[in-house]
């Protein structure tokens, strides 16, 4: 791991802007310096927290209105896992649905399809199996319990995990990519490509989606209020935000080699979006999650950016 001393470290920067909007959260620059009190303890920190938790992290964190921007590894490769889910459904709405008649289709399923997925919480109910669900309700599933069985469907309906990258590509996101249906694309090898994204790229892309024009705006509040409503990162991102008085609309994802990671806008207590882009992995395939080294990053990214 990487070692930092008196200076910011190469894979961390912490930069101000002045009266910077969301556009900034989207363009693209070379390396910077950390230019603001306190970067070279938030460099130092979040390598202490690399080694401390023999983990890779990566960050990308932006105040759409101060300009204050954290950096660590932000354009490092990293297993995306169910994190894609959100863009999946942003494709959906936005490719698929018309004045909501998509999303009011009914989807009928079987029991071994939703249970192959490795996580059908919502889907594999007796009841839904027996009546199905429609694209809304599956949308919501998706983002808002994770579920496996949900996003395996919303692909199909695509096309197919395809689908996801063209979906990154035609809003300017270059790097984010999904080869793997569920639970396959969570397998997340070091050194892997597919199935994989950057903290900058994901994070630029969830800003697009919740705060920016890629979606129309009846879709944009259809797809922020799943992700408020998101039960899964009570131990991640919202561990330390939300009790603090911060909004958080986000998506976790997991998987293989303790892979671990959170992507949000958030909204700090005087109201500015930040957009939080915080991906883990590991070394050992075995190695657990970790759900204290996201939330341990969060509370430094608010503390930086709040």
């Amino acid at each position: 791991m990487e070692r930092t001393g008196a200076r910011p470290s190469r894979r961390t920067v912490l930069t101000l802007g002045a009266g910077t909007a969301l556009a900034a959260a989207m363009a693209t620059g070379g390396t910077a310096h950390a230019a603001t009190p306190g970067g070279d303890r938030i460099s130092r920190r979040l390598s202490e927290l690399e080694q401390e938790h023999s983990a890779r992290l990566g960050v990308f964190a932006h105040n759409t209105v101060t300009g204050r921007t954290v950096l660590h590894g932000a354009d490092d490769l990293f297993p995306m896992c169910s994190t894609f889910k959100t863009i999946a459904v942003a494709a959906v709405l936005r490719d698929l649905d018309r004045n909501g008649e998509f999303l009011a289709k009914r989807i009928h399923y079987t029991k071994k399809e939703v249970e192959d997925s490795g996580y059908d919480k919502i889907t594999g109910t007796d009841e839904h199996v027996a009546n199905g669900m429609t694209v809304e309700e599956l949308c919501a599933a998706a983002i808002s319990y994770s579920d496996n069985g949900a996003a395996n469907l919303l692909l199909r309906e695509l096309g197919g995990p395809e689908a996801v990258t063209r979906f990154c590509r035609s809003t300017g996101d270059g790097k984010t990519r999904l080869d793997r249906w569920e639970p396959a694309l969570n397998s997340a090898e070091p050194g892997r490509t597919t199935d994989t994204t950057t903290p900058r790229a994901i994070g630029r892309t969830y800003a697009r989606l919740v705060l920016g024009n890629a979606l129309a705006p009846a879709d944009r509040k259809r797809l922020t209020s799943w992700l408020l409503a998101n039960t899964t990162s009570k131990d991640r991102l919202r561990k330390h935000l939300v009790p603090a008085g911060w909004t958080v609309a986000d998506k976790t994802g997991a998987g293989s080699y303790g892979t671990n990671n959170d992507v949000a806008v958030t909204w700090s207590p005087k109201g500015a979006p930040v957009v939080m882009s915080v991906l883990t992995t590991k070394h050992e395939a075995t190695a657990k999650g970790d759900d204290d080294l996201v939330a341990e990053t969060a509370k430094i990214l608010a503390s930086a950016l709040g």
